[in-house]
């Protein structure tokens, strides 16, 4: 990106019309989610094709990875948080100092926390509930996960990086290749289609590592060489402490929020896992359909924020409040249109995923039916903690992912499960959303700050 690109992306950002902004950002981040999550999710029809006992593993290891996976969004958030103030503010070397600290940020913790979760491993998911029939499995599949994980975080970090310059197509072009390639190696590794060998669940690890060094190799090339958004010099200690501390202020709070939805969904995955490994299973793909089904919130959380910072580097608050205001309506009415389409389909993928098990088959149906009835609400709660996380108010938004998930979510789904077993546990869940969402608007308007009362 050249001198009159970079200014032209700043200016956009803080001078053009809200609305054809943030839906040109956010189409460009939905092509490269879409994509990568699509393959994602035919990962998870594959390992399904082995039966329900791996997809069963699979589904148990997703609070672990998300928890890794959650530090590097942490990280990214504080990292596009930075960046996008320095570029608001003007001080361009500076952001390409904190891309480059950022980087090596994410590398080293990535590492440290992929470490001590493997020397862990059995302690962690038995836990959980998996039975030691599963842990042979689960092993097959988390210890090639481990060592590829800093290929997977470094790149989203990277992606972060680009966003906070104004590029949100290049991050979804390198996401959209990684997915590809996943999609491509899963089959051939899972089954050993011509000269592959046949790794079952190993093979699936395998394959996303593949992916994830490629994305890497791609992400570092961009910043580095194609773009020269960063700054590749020797950072002193005094320098590399003082960018960290800026962007771990914001991103390690990020970072804990992030976190505390992993640690919820192990809670409730030990609760399901009462019900056995075909509820878990079940459980289990309708998360990643979840994903597929917020796709459109989770790119806006990717692109609002950078837009909030920049503007508030430049001290635009009316923009800010008219940038919030205006997503928070789309995801409402965009939700309640997934929610019909979800209602309609839902036997079809309960058939296509369920396979030969009706009782995955009815969780599945059980989940489609009740939880994304509350996904317009819980966008409002996502969209308002990365927003805080964008005006550098990072505690606000921890505080607010406490209140969603240990004082409505996971308390109301286990008085819904005691009660009324699963069924009571999803509808528990939904209405936790709706007190949450409520909160989380509210508290934002109220935080909002005030163009008198701010200094830049």
């Amino acid at each position: 990106m050249n001198g009159s690109e970079n200014m032209s992306a700043q200016q956009d950002l803080l001078t053009a019309p809200i609305s054809p902004i943030l839906s040109k950002m956010t189409k460009q981040v939905v092509v490269g989610m879409l994509m990568l999550m699509s393959f994602n999710l035919i990962d998870t029809y594959f390992i399904g094709l082995l039966g329900t006992e791996p997809l069963a593993a699979i589904s148990f290891t997703f609070p672990i990875t998300f928890t890794i996976i959650s530090l590097s969004i942490g990280l990214g958030i504080g990292t596009s948080a930075v960046i996008a103030k320095a570029r608001g503010s003007g001080n361009i070397d500076a952001a390409k100092d904190d891309g480059f600290a950022a980087l090596i940020l994410s590398f080293l913790l990535v590492s440290v926390l992929a470490f001590v979760t493997f020397l862990f491993t059995d302690l962690i998911f038995t836990s959980l509930g998996a039975g030691p029939e599963l842990l042979p499995l689960i092993h097959e599949y988390m210890d090639i996960w481990y060592i590829g994980a800093v290929f997977l975080m470094s790149p989203m970090v990277g992606n972060s990086i680009l966003r906070a310059f104004g590029d949100a197509k290049t991050p979804s072009v390198i996401m959209a290749s990684c997915g590809f390639i996943n999609a491509i190696l899963d089959p051939l590794l899972i089954f050993g289609y011509g000269p592959f060998p046949e790794l079952g669940i190993q093979g699936a690890a395998i394959a996303s590592v593949i992916a994830w060094s490629v994305g890497f190799a791609a992400v570092f090339y961009v910043l580095a060489v194609q773009k020269k958004l960063i700054n590749i010099r020797r950072l002193s200690l005094g320098e590399f402490a003082g960018i960290s501390r800026r962007i771990l202020g914001i991103g390690l709070p990020a970072a804990g929020a992030n976190m505390l939805t992993p640690i919820a969904m192990a809670i409730l995955t030990a609760m399901i896992a009462v019900h056995g490994n075909a509820a878990v299973a079940g459980f289990g793909v309708g998360t990643r359909i979840e994903s597929m089904a917020s796709i459109v919130v989770l790119a806006l959380s990717m692109t609002l924020p950078p837009f909030i910072s920049q503007n508030f580097g430049a001290g635009n608050w009316d923009r800010v409040e008219q940038a919030y205001k205006m997503c928070i309506k789309f995801v409402l009415v965009w939700q309640a249109a997934v929610y019909v389409v979800l209602l309609l389909v839902a036997g079809y993928i309960a058939i296509a995923f369920g396979k030969d098990d009706p009782e995955v088959m009815e969780v599945i149906k059980l989940f489609l039916w009740t939880l994304p009835l509350g996904y317009g609400l819980q966008g409002i709660i996502i969209l308002s903690n990365s927003s805080f996380n964008a005006l550098h108010k990072p505690m606000v938004a921890l505080v607010l992912s406490v209140i969603r998930l240990f004082v409505f979510y996971v308390p109301f789904a286990f008085v819904g499960s005691y009660f009324y077993g699963l069924p009571g546990l999803f509808v528990g869940a939904l209405i936790g959303n709706v007190f949450t969402a409520f909160i989380a608007y509210f508290w934002f308007i109220k935080n909002l700050p005030k163009p008198d009362l701010v200094t830049t």
